[in-house]
């Protein structure tokens, strides 16, 4: 049985690989699993014949993030073809089990690594059903000499320029939903304030300069309001508050430390941690107020740093238990998967991939983690030390 290429077919996330034997000659047949755990989808073979130079290098790294295999010809399911004319790129995808050519497209009017970048999105696409991630951009933290700056990039590293340039220290970099916008905390005035950052314009505002700490801006859905964890009170609380700071409600009263609030996708609750009798615990509240509930992550301890993935199926976490793990679990808790060594996870639009901060020796760094088959990738670096990203979603 050969089974072709269905781009209706596969709403997962991961595709996993069956190879099959026929009496006539050997054969990869990919099977498009519909349920699946995290961590155990295998990688899709695929080959790329016609690309050189920096087109090849952009290709494979894209299609590795996203839960492909370079291989050669004869174990490859799909195969890319392609060419470079002047400044045009042209790129040809072929199920080689079914000879079915599913696209073929040429990518002019950008540099050739951004037209790189789109046609492994296309491929991404027209394989999984879900759009590619290598056209979206992070923000980030780099120290470096005693402080710290807040960074944007493409999402591989590339085009990393500063945000700020205060020579002070800088925490906790979050994106507005579907906007050129950055909260982040900053201590220029001397405090840590929370500050509303337009990338456009370049325009900055305090939104939260609340005696003690204000930091942890988290953005809703809709852009409206605003989670944060203020110390105003004693200890630090988990506070919501319209987007520009205004009609602040405290939702927390645990006389221990919440941090790193996370909205549900369709608004409904905060996730955050908590302590609860000094023990560390994930939990969830409505922006509304009322009681907490905890979430589970059974199998790990000391689960700190949650973000909601934006289908609202999962949350992936940080996990202390002699180092850091990278974790996720079903949003409503249960069973974790370990993934790999990390921390500070944030999702990509895709629900699938998440960035996360490594700890190499004495420096930190970012890595690209597709969650389906565990495959890591590092971005590009720049001077310093790299942590807190925040996915553009």
């Amino acid at each position: 049985m050969k089974t072709r290429t269905n781009q209706g077919w596969c709403s997962g996330w991961g595709l996993a690989v069956l190879f099959c034997v026929t009496a006539a000659a050997q054969e990869i047949e990919i099977r498009r699993e519909l349920l699946w755990q995290p961590g155990t989808a295998r990688p899709v073979p695929i080959t790329l014949t016609g690309f050189e130079g920096e087109v090849a290098a952009v290709l494979r790294f894209d299609l590795e993030v996203a839960g492909f295999q370079i291989v050669g010809p004869d174990a490859a399911q799909y195969e890319l073809r392609g060419n470079r004319t002047g400044t045009r790129l042209q790129g040809t995808l072929v199920d080689r089990v079914s000879q079915a050519a599913l696209f073929a497209r040429a990518y002019s009017g950008a540099s050739l690594r951004q037209q790189a970048h789109a046609l492994a999105d296309d491929v991404v696409l027209a394989v999984t059903g879900r759009p590619g991630i290598a056209q979206t951009r992070i923000a980030f933290k780099v120290e470096s000499g005693g402080t710290s700056e807040i960074y944007v990039s493409d999402y591989d590293g590339h085009g990393a320029r500063p945000v700020t340039r205060d020579r002070s220290l800088v925490a906790a970099p979050c994106w507005v939903p579907g906007r050129p916008v950055l909260y982040y905390t900053s201590y220029k005035s001397g405090s840590p304030d929370i500050l509303r950052h337009d990338l456009t314009t370049g325009q900055r505002q305090v939104v939260a300069a609340h005696p003690g700490l204000n930091t942890s801006a988290a953005i809703s859905p809709d852009g409206q309001r605003m989670a944060m964890i203020l110390s105003k009170d004693g200890a630090p609380e988990l506070y919501v508050a319209r987007a520009d700071g205004r009609d602040l409600k405290r939702l927390t009263f645990s006389r221990e430390d919440e941090s790193s609030p996370t909205w549900s996708p369709d608004g409904r609750w905060i996730g955050f941690a908590t302590r609860q009798a000094g023990r560390r615990m994930l939990a969830r509240i409505s922006p509304g107020g009322g009681e907490l509930q905890r979430i589970g992550t059974a199998g790990v301890a000391n689960p700190s740093e949650p973000d909601w993935s934006p289908d609202g199926k999962w949350i992936a976490f940080t996990a202390q238990m002699g180092g850091f793990e990278i974790c996720v679990v079903p949003a409503e808790g249960g069973a974790a998967t370990v993934l790999v060594s990390g921390e500070d996870p944030s999702w990509a639009p895709n629900s699938r991939t998440l960035i996360f901060t490594r700890r190499q020796g004495d420096r930190r760094v970012l890595s690209l983690l597709d969650v389906a088959t565990r495959q890591v990738k590092d971005v590009a670096r720049v001077s310093g030390n790299s942590s807190q990203p925040s996915w553009a979603r």
